[in-house]
């Protein structure tokens, strides 16, 4: 926890300074426990390098700006995380980037749109977020390899357990290390993995905007990486045994989970497909919707997931609450739909609380 470092000599200090020695000066610059924490994230990615950020929008930003300039245009899957969404459409438009959103699974519209923009960047997911969509990450490396398309890939709903995008061809891998990686819902933070060159060229980024990882972020993300694979197993297991009782519901109309058997280029390292779940209430809008969520008496009611706790967001409100109604029609968010972040408490707890929830707001 220090804002600078201090050496024996000035000699020292300037050499670390200028990169000719191996060192912390200023916290801005770098941070052991940060270093730490990023050579663990790069090892967990099977990257060369990794680069800690203040959030996830921090890196996602970060990741952006590192490749386009004014004038470029970048392809972004269009059910993406509303934020990455809206800092497309609105702050980066503003300087002169042109985002073009595509249906990501839809590899014939993604190979029309880079003929016809040639883009210099793909922004997609691995899981979109809410409609837990699949990217085919191979297929998308091989699409843009012919026009030197740098492709970013947002991994937080996979995590390195299921993908690995930097082994797959992905230029960066990009992760809220707020939700899984970190996982007790306690820290705000992100990472980008990504090549040597790229992630030096991050670092530089980084160190004059000044979106740093704190040490203690950074080192409670270390803690979270000790019971990733315990927790995160848990709620995967969890997630699908609830998709199946859900799906028994009569008074949910939908169900929305990743098909198990979806495995392109065996992106996926096993069968899990990740521990969120999204549902439509059969004839609910916003009011049904907000009293559903009132009733939960276990399952939290909150604007995040990954933590150990379950979460319910409402996208309509929270994660997609910058995109119009009609922005959120177009890409498939209807007012009816919730995403539940599986936590680690028993599945038949985390059941039994939807059912009496359901049961109270639709008696």
């Amino acid at each position: 926890m220090a804002s600078a470092f201090h050496h024996a000599t000035s000699t020292t200090l300037d050499k670390v300074i200028g990169n000719d020695e191996a060192g912390f000066t200023y916290g801005r610059y770098g941070n052991p426990t940060t270093g730490a924490f990023e050579t663990a994230v790069a090892q967990m990615e099977g990257a060369d390098d990794a680069v800690a950020f203040s959030s996830g929008m921090a890196a996602i930003y970060a990741a952006i700006a590192l490749v386009v300039s004014s004038g470029d245009t970048i392809l972004a899957s269009r059910d993406i995380y509303g934020a990455s969404f809206s800092v497309l459409r609105d702050h980066f438009h503003k300087l002169g980037v042109r985002p073009v959103f595509v249906d990501i699974t839809d590899l014939d519209q993604v190979e029309a749109a880079i003929q016809a923009h040639r883009p210099t960047a793909i922004l997609a997911e691995t899981v979109s977020n809410p409609l837990l969509r699949v990217a085919d990450i191979p297929r998308l490396v091989a699409l843009a390899k012919p026009t030197a398309t740098r492709v970013l890939i947002d991994n937080t709903f996979a995590t390195p357990l299921l993908v690995n995008p930097i082994t797959l061809g992905a230029d960066m891998t990009i992760h809220s290390s707020t939700k899984y990686i970190a996982g007790h819902g306690d820290i705000m933070g992100g990472v980008i993995a990504a090549g040597s060159e790229t992630a030096a060229a991050l670092r530089e980024q980084s160190r004059m905007l000044g979106a740093i990882a704190s040490p203690m972020d950074a080192w409670l993300s270390l803690r979270g990486i000790k019971t990733l694979p315990l927790r995160y197993t848990r709620q995967c297991t969890s997630a699908a045994a609830i998709v199946s009782e859900l799906e028994r519901d009569p008074r949910i109309s939908r169900v929305i989970y990743p098909d198990v058997t979806f495995n392109p280029g065996n992106q996926f390292r096993s069968a899990l497909r990740g521990a969120i779940v999204s549902f439509e209430v059969a004839k609910a809008g916003q009011p049904e919707i907000y009293a559903l969520m009132d009733a939960l008496q276990m399952i939290l009611p909150a604007t995040t997931l990954g933590d150990v706790y379950s979460l319910m967001l409402y996208p309509a409100m929270a994660s997609h609450r910058a995109l119009t109604p009609e922005e959120r029609a177009e890409v498939g968010i209807a007012d009816n739909l919730v995403r539940l972040s599986v936590g680690i408490e028993s599945p038949d707890d985390i059941l039994d609380d939807l059912r009496q929830a359901l049961d109270t707001a639709f008696p």
